[in-house]
């Protein structure tokens, strides 16, 4: 194991793209899913695989600044929010086939957005919260909010509100990532819930995450992949949803691509089949009538909702942005030094934070979540029916004033950033 180390660090330390055909894109492949690393960031990574073995959990492994997307994961799960006109109104769909055909377009159509290059968002630290509203052309609005509710393991918990649109979308994430030699995976356990207020007969349509995957770490050309098996099902319809998000063979096949098929539960019925690329366009093709488009990146990508955040001197110190203000400048500025600078100050108050919470012996109650009696994380909040009262009442929990008891980031932090 430790030849391959010593390959790898070798090929690491030289440019990328000193080769000639080292320097050629992956076929196929999307140009923004891809990074060339300088000689500096090589040297960097040498220095980041004497901390690796194979298998290994990564969530204690620090990664350098320049692989870092300049946001939180609490703000990353946004992105699925980003057409909410795929699944408005949904509800009003007669057809229950419809109805999770909405969904699924909700959801296949929030992975197109990321940075250029294979950058991973901050992991939050306990306590940390993000928090924004949507105000939609026609009036309506919409509310996020997010919390680090655990440390070990960690886990991301939030919950998405349109009391006009009758929609609500809950759920978390428990990210577990690991080195496999010249790639890391991260398995994306955890769900999304999406409730049609409109359609309560519905129940919960449940939605589970793909798994990442950051090729070329070591040699080659670094590629952001997708990979593996999702499903939506919805238990009161009967609908389910088995979705292949498939990685490039070594020798052949295609990035970005999915297939999949939306089945009866009962009998194992076939209802018809997904196709595409979540990069570019994915289609749905009923065993009986025309294929259609679920959706279309290069036509509709930038049509994303814009969400409002208050100013950073106006956030709690542990809201995201805030939080990591410093980090997310230097990356901008694109200063390594400073960020690593401001990266590890974060880490190292954190650290003190958690020492002092052990030492007191006080546990960390999240603010916004609590876990039922399942383990699930939901919200501190039940949502009126009327929505005019509802909207009211999400608005003043959401921006609710802090608690009078230790401020939350005075809690443990994560040192794997």
């Amino acid at each position: 194991m430790m030849g391959l180390f010593s390959q790898a660090a070798s090929k690491v330390q030289r440019p990328r793209g000193a080769s000639q055909v080292d320097d050629k894109i992956p076929e196929d492949t999307e140009p923004d899913d891809t990074s060339i690393l300088d000689e500096q960031e090589g040297s960097i990574i040498t220095s980041l695989i004497s901390q690796l073995r194979v298998g290994m959990d990564l969530h204690k492994v620090t990664f350098p600044t320049f692989v870092l997307e300049p946001r939180s994961m609490l703000e990353r799960i946004t992105d699925f929010m980003s057409h909410p006109d795929l699944i408005f109104g949904a509800e009003n769909c007669e057809e229950p086939e419809e109805r999770f055909l909405r969904v699924l377009q909700y959801y296949l159509a929030g992975w197109h957005i990321k940075p250029k290059g294979v950058k991973k968002p901050y992991n939050p630290v306990l306590g940390e919260f993000f928090r924004c509203r949507y105000d939609y052309p026609d009036g309506t609005k919409g509310f996020y909010i997010a919390e680090q509710v655990s440390h070990h393991p960690p886990v991301s918990a939030f919950y998405y509100i349109s009391p006009a649109n009758k929609l609500a979308i809950l759920g978390e994430l428990r990210p577990k990532s690991k080195f496999l030699g010249n790639s890391v995976s991260t398995v994306m356990e955890g769900e999304n819930r999406i409730l049609l207020m409109g359609r309560p007969e519905d129940g919960e349509y449940v939605v589970s995450m793909p798994n990442m995957y950051a090729r070329g770490i070591l040699w080659g050309k670094m590629v952001l992949e997708l990979g593996d098996q999702c499903v939506a099902r919805n238990e009161r319809l009967g609908l389910l949803a088995d979705i292949q998000f498939k990685t490039r063979g070594y020798f052949s096949g295609t990035y970005n691509a999915i297939a999949g098929r939306v089945k009866r539960m009962s009998g194992n019925t076939e209802l018809g089949e997904i196709s595409g690329k979540w990069s570019s366009v994915m289609e749905y093709k009923p065993t009986k009538g025309e294929k259609r488009v679920l959706f279309d990146v290069h036509k509709d990508g930038q049509k994303i909702a814009p969400k409002w955040v208050a100013p950073e001197e106006e956030q709690e110190p542990n809201e995201s942005r805030r939080l990591w203000s410093k980090l997310t400048a230097a990356i901008q500025a694109k200063d390594m030094d400073r960020a690593t600078e401001a990266k590890t100050a974060v880490e190292e108050s954190q650290r003190e934070l958690r020492r002092q919470r052990e030492e007191s012996h006080e546990p960390y109650i999240p603010r916004f979540f609590a876990q039922n009696k399942d383990g699930r994380w939901i919200p501190q909040f039940v949502a009126p029916t009327d929505p005019v009262v509802a909207e009211k009442a999400v608005q003043e929990w959401i921006w609710s004033s802090p608690p009078n008891q230790a401020a939350p980031q005075q809690a443990q932090g994560s040192a794997s950033s």
